[in-house]
C-alpha cells in the first residue's frame, strides 16, 4: 500500500507538469502574468527587470498559484472523502471502484491523444473575468477562476488524478496530498516562467512546435495508467520507480 501511494504521488506531480505544458496553458502564460500582475509585456520580457517588477510578478504569481491550488486540493479532499465513505459501506465493491477508475483514466487518455473526442470534455469551460479586481485578492480570485473552469486540455489529466484518488482507500487526506502534489507540479513551472520570463519566451519559441506531441504522449501515459489500475498492476510501475529512484525508499 505504501509503495502504491508513492507511485500515485509521482503520477500526480508529473500530471501537474504535463498540465502546464498543455496547449491550453503554456501559450497563455504571458497573458496570465501580465493580467494578474499589472506589469506590461515589455517590462516582463526585459532581460534585466527591476527589483520592483520582479517582486510584483513573484508575489502575484504565488497568490495565483495559491488560488488554483485551493480549488484543486478541495476537489481532491471531496473525491477522497466520497471514496472513503463509499468504501466503508461497501467493502466488497473496492475492486469495482478501482476498475471504474481505470476505465475513466483510459477514456481520458483516448480523448487527450486525439484518437476519439468525447463531447462532454470539449468546449470552452473557462470563467472569464472582464476586469481583474485590484490587489492580491483579485489575483487570488483569478487563480480560483482558472481552476474552477479548467479547459479541455487540463481537464483529462486532472480528472484522471481525481479518478485515481476515488479508486484508492486513502480517504480525504490522500486526496489532499495527491492534489497538493498536482498543484505543485503545475505551480513550480509557472513560478519559474514568472521569475525568468525572458528565458521562458526563448524556451517557448523553441518548444511550441512540440506541444501536440506532448499532448499525445500524455494521452498514451493515461491509457497505460488506466490499464494498470484496471488490472491492479500498479506494482509494475513501483518496481521501476524503486529501481531508478532508490532514495524514495526513505
Amino acid at each position: 500500500m505504501e509503495y502504491s501511494a508513492d507511485v500515485t504521488v509521482w503520477i500526480a506531480f508529473t500530471g501537474g507538469i504535463l498540465s502546464f505544458f498543455s496547449p491550453c496553458v503554456l501559450p497563455l502564460i504571458p497573458s496570465y502574468l501580465t493580467y494578474i500582475s499589472g506589469v506590461s509585456f515589455g517590462e516582463l520580457k526585459d532581460a534585466h527587470p527591476g527589483v520592483k517588477v520582479r517582486m510584483t510578478v513573484l508575489l502575484h504569481s504565488l497568490i495565483f498559484i495559491l488560488g488554483f491550488s485551493l480549488v484543486f486540493i478541495t476537489l481532491g479532499a471531496i473525491a477522497g472523502f466520497a471514496s472513503a465513505s463509499f468504501q466503508s459501506t461497501l467493502r466488497e465493491g473496492l475492486g469495482i471502484i478501482q476498475k471504474v477508475g481505470g476505465v475513466l483514466i483510459f477514456l481520458f487518455g483516448i480523448h487527450l491523444s486525439g484518437l476519439f473526442h468525447f463531447g462532454i470534455l470539449l468546449g470552452e469551460k473557462r470563467i472569464h473575468l472582464g476586469n481583474k479586481p485590484t490587489g492580491f485578492l483579485g489575483t487570488l480570485l483569478v487563480g480560483i477562476a482558472f481552476a474552477a473552469g479548467w479547459t479541455p486540455c487540463i481537464g483529462p489529466i486532472l480528472g484522471a488524478i481525481l479518478a485515481l484518488t476515488a479508486g484508492s482507500a486513502g480517504g480525504a487526506s490522500h486526496g489532499v496530498v495527491l492534489l497538493s502534489i498536482y498543484s505543485l507540479g503545475l505551480g513550480v513551472p509557472f513560478l519559474l516562467a514568472a521569475v525568468l520570463f525572458h528565458s521562458f519566451l526563448g524556451f517557448f519559441e523553441r518548444f511550441k512546435k512540440h506541444i501536440r506531441l506532448v499532448e499525445i504522449a500524455t494521452g498514451v501515459l493515461l491509457m497505460v495508467a488506466g490499464g494498470l489500475l484496471f488490472f491492479d498492476q500498479f506494482t509494475l510501475i513501483t518496481r521501476y520507480l524503486y529501481q531508478w529512484l532508490p532514495s524514495s525508499l526513505g
